[in-house]
């Protein structure tokens, strides 16, 4: 009899000020698994970044997973990045947090915020936005 292999997924967790978006694919990258963002459990707007709505998504993403099959997943986890904040939002920890409390094995953690390394210009010109 054989054993049928755990299968595992990536879970890319991207949390900026205004939202929180939970995306599980398989190990590839190519095939979506789940996608559940803060704005999708919530009807507030200015709720949509917050930590509550990014738990509830990250919930109903690592259900959805579970369902398919995964047992576990790799995070990568990603802030806005670029000219503005290198830093995630306050919804990535409970939406990490929720996924562990589903059941769902926690592999390798990357951050893939994207940094610039050649100081690319700000937008806005030379005298800033003028609005």
């Amino acid at each position: 009899m054989q054993r049928k292999r755990d299968m595992w997924g990536v879970a890319h967790v991207y949390s900026s000020e205004n939202n929180t978006i939970i995306h599980i694919t398989d190990v590839t990258g190519a095939e979506t698994i789940a996608r559940f963002s803060g704005g999708m459990v919530t009807n507030r707007d200015k709720d949509k970044g917050m930590p509550f709505p990014a738990m509830h998504a990250a919930r109903r993403a690592a259900s959805e997973a579970l369902s398919r099959g995964l047992v576990g997943v790799h995070l990568k986890i990603r802030a806005p990045g670029g000219h503005k904040k290198k830093m995630p939002g306050q919804g990535v920890q409970p939406a990490i947090r929720s996924l562990v409390r589903s059941g769902l094995r926690i592999g390798k953690i990357e951050d893939v915020t994207p940094i610039p390394h050649d100081t690319t210009r700000k937008p806005g010109g030379r005298r800033g936005r003028r609005v």
